[in-house]
């Protein structure tokens, strides 16, 4: 069950007569570049697209061009105890719930093969197969994807499901330091990039519609020297196999803690993440907006590309668009800023309704109100700033 596959290479998921027609997305000081020219992240989020149906995922991606995104995150995920019941899965996952409320309606990617005793991976039509689905959907519409491999959280299993297999109550550091959970990760990616989808014929390593591989999101393993150890280890590891995609740590970055982005410093990863929430940090608007000047500086000193990848504000706060105006023409302003992904949009359930999301109030939806168009008008305004850089890049070379 644990063997390694068989190595795929791009020829036995593509045909060479046919190349990937858009560029793989790579990085250049502080920026991303796409065929040498700058790409800027406009992008968004989204937490059910590896188990929604395809409706409610054709519906996101939808919503995703309307806002004039050019990237969208999500995580592989569910993963699951085994399918008889006897290794416990530690979340509801036979839960009736719309696809937001993480009822996922029999999909899994990975689950314990109690036969076996061990890992093993769900290639069917409720497993990988959706992620297939979603990167094909997503290469129509000409976004790009970053994916990470795990979700540090149980919400939809995670690695804390993983490390619940080998009865463990460590949440934060055995997952990361057991050799049979690191060796289950590792088996986890090595599947995961080698996959060929059969809907497009291209193997994961080889498709340029994935703009960057994330190890997971939020890991937060502690001791931070843990974390620090494994990242290096992991980072190395996919670049191993997949020398195509950038890779990055997907850590949450904190905003309240001293030492930020320490893992920059780690070679094999390309860009730093980091997640913002006022709420949680008990920062107002004017000091969210200082911490992001603060790391888009962390970026200029590291001259690596650093991302917010999650910011979210609650939509019932009355300052909410001014806000969320504010704080995207600051990214968008900064040199040093390589872009942002909104947490989170969503689209309309095969329910016909909006989820309802009282609780955070972080929802992005395509609905006409004033949070949706200052999204619009900030991807409106990046995407004239490249066309104008492209502009005088062309003249200069005429020149």
């Amino acid at each position: 069950m644990l063997s390694a596959p068989t190595i795929v290479s791009a020829a036995d998921g593509q045909a060479a007569d046919n190349p990937p027609s858009t560029p793989f997305i790579k990085t250049e000081g502080t920026r991303f570049t796409a065929s040498g020219k700058p790409f800027y992240v406009t992008g968004v989020n989204n937490h059910y697209l590896t188990f929604g149906s395809e409706g409610e995922v054709t519906r996101v991606l939808d919503d995703a061009v309307a806002m004039g995104a050019n990237v969208v995150r999500t995580f592989l995920q569910p993963v699951i105890g085994s399918l008889d019941g006897s290794m416990a899965t530690i979340w509801q996952w036979r839960m009736k719930a719309d696809a937001s409320d993480l009822g996922v309606k029999g999909t899994f990617l990975i689950y314990w093969d109690d036969r076996e005793g061990g890992m093993a991976f769900n290639d069917g039509v409720n497993g990988m197969q959706k992620v297939d689905f979603l990167i094909a959907e997503a290469s129509k519409r000409h976004l790009k994807l970053i994916i990470a491999f795990l979700d540090f959280w149980d919400y939809t299993g995670g690695a804390q499901q993983m490390r619940a297999w080998y009865g463990s109550q460590d949440k934060s550091g055995f997952f990361f330091r057991d050799r049979r959970t690191r060796r289950d990760y590792m088996n986890w990616v090595r599947h995961v990039v080698q996959r060929v989808n059969p809907i497009t014929g291209i193997a994961y390593r080889d498709d340029p519609v994935i703009m960057a591989w994330e190890l997971m999101n939020e890991g937060n393993a502690s001791p931070e020297s843990l974390r620090l150890a494994w990242t290096a280890e992991m980072s190395a590891y996919v670049k191993f196999l997949d020398p195509n995609h950038l890779v990055s740590s997907g850590n949450a970055g904190n905003a309240a803690v001293a030492d930020k982005l320490s893992d920059l410093t780690i070679a094999t990863l390309d860009y730093g993440t980091w997640h913002g929430y006022p709420l949680y940090y008990n920062l107002t608007v004017q000091q969210f907006g200082d911490t992001i000047t603060e790391f888009c500086q962390i970026a200029a000193r590291a001259n690596k590309p650093v991302l917010l990848e999650e910011f979210g504000y609650a939509r019932s706060n009355a300052d909410s668009a001014a806000a969320y105006t504010m704080w995207l023409d600051k990214l968008g302003r900064d040199p040093n800023c390589a872009g942002w992904l909104v947490w989170r949009l969503v689209s309309r359930q095969d329910s016909g309704r909006f989820p309802v999301d009282e609780h955070d109030q972080f929802d992005i939806r395509n609905d006409g109100g004033a949070i949706w168009n200052v999204f619009k008008a900030a991807t409106a305004r990046a995407m004239q700033s490249r066309q104008t850089s492209r502009g005088s890049d062309s003249g200069r070379a005429v020149q």
